[in-house]
This record gives C-alpha cells, sequence and structure tokens, in this order.
C-alpha cells in the first residue's frame, strides 16, 4: 500500500539509527542505507518545521537496567565498546529535535515520548529506523495503541533477519498505519505543506 495522507501535526520518529546497529550486518538495507534515507526525512521535516524524534537505546554493561523476564537468548558477555549507544553523527547535533532514551525494545515505554508529542500537538508519526522488527514494529504497535496515526517508511529500516522484516512489513505494519518510501513520504509532506501555505 502507498501512504496517502499526513496530518497537519506530523512529526518523524527514528529508531535506534546508532553507532553499534548502523554498523550491524542488517537486510534487505544497509546500516549506510538506512542512514541515508532516514537523514533525507530528517531533513524534509526540519525544513517544513515539524518535529524530528531520536530514539537511541543504552543499557548498563551489568544488564542491571534490561526488562526483567525470562528468554532464551543470552546476553552479550562483556561490556559494548565506547559510543555503541551514540545517534550516528549524520542525524546529531540538530538544536530543535527530540531526543528519547529507551532501554527497552518500543520507544514508549519507560520513556518520555507520548508527552513530547502531545506538547506538540502530534497525531501522526513517521517511523523509520532499526530494526524493523524489533525496536520499529514495537514502537509502531505502541503508536496505534496510544491513538497516533502511523506511516512507516520501509526503505528507510531494515532488520537483522529477512524474515523478519518481510513478516513485519507485509504482515503487521498494514494492520498498524500505511506503508511508503521515504521519496512518497518526502513528496506527501511538500504537498501537505503546499496545501496550509
Amino acid at each position: 500500500m502507498t501512504v496517502t495522507a499526513l496530518d497537519s501535526s506530523t512529526a518523524l520518529v527514528v529508531i535506534d539509527v546508532q553507532n553499534a546497529l548502523v554498523a550491524a550486518p542488517t537486510v534487505p538495507y544497509s546500516g549506510p542505507e538506512v542512514v541515508a534515507r532516514t537523514v533525507e526525512l530528517a531533513r524534509a521535516f526540519r525544513e517544513h518545521h515539524a518535529p524530528v524524534v531520536l530514539v537511541r537505546v543504552t543499557a548498563r554493561a551489568d544488564g542491571s537496567d534490561a526488562p526483567p523476564g525470562r528468554n532464551e537468548i543470552p546476553r552479550h558477555p562483556g561490556s559494548p565498546p565506547a559510543g555503541w549507544d551514540d545517534i550516528v553523527d549524520e542525524l546529531s547535533g540538530h538544536p530543535d529535535d527530540v531526543t528519547v532514551t529507551k532501554r527497552a525494545w518500543g520507544a514508549f515505554h519507560g520513556t518520555d515520548l507520548d508527552l513530547q508529542l502531545r506538547r506538540r500537538g502530534v497525531t501522526h508519526i513517521v517511523l523509520a529506523g532499526l530494526t524493523t522488527s524489533l525496536g520499529v514494529e514495537s514502537t509502531a504497535r505502541a503508536a496505534y495503541e496510544h491513538g497516533y496515526h502511523v506511516t512507516l517508511a520501509t526503505d528507510a529500516m531494515s532488520d537483522l533477519d529477512m524474515d523478519a522484516h518481510r513478516n513485519s512489513v507485509e504482515r503487521i505494519f498494514p494492520r498498524l498505519g500505511e506503508t511508503g518510501t521515504t521519496a512518497e513520504i518526502v513528496e506527501l509532506l511538500a504537498e501537505s505543506a503546499r496545501v496550509r501555505v
């Protein structure tokens, strides 16, 4: 499906486009490809004075702030390298952007993301980032549950597993919102701005 509309108060929410994940072997797009498309989206949103929210995930080296609960995936041993959780340079450093730090997959749980969006009157979010089936999908589900319109920039996200990416894009996202490419979203953003003038 192609994205059909953006609300007059739409924000870009970028999930975990940070050093460690951009360097990971993602599919179907490489980390640098996701960065390039996300930069294009962010530039367009900033030009139209629409909010840009950069979400980063972090954790203590000892895992003491990780969500509780049992799972079958072992924790990574040792300390992560310095700067692993820094948002990539290509996106950071814009004074009007909002930065949200999370410690779970989704960007709403345990953060002030909903408050930051509502404070700005946002009713619609465009999502991009890493990884499709974890951070992006979890945030999309929560956004839908919080009553936001959701658009997913499917060529500005990628995953560690192709089947997981495909499942999110083909089966989950159409139930949560509309999907489109970076180019389609940028064009729709420009059209929305022309209509408001």
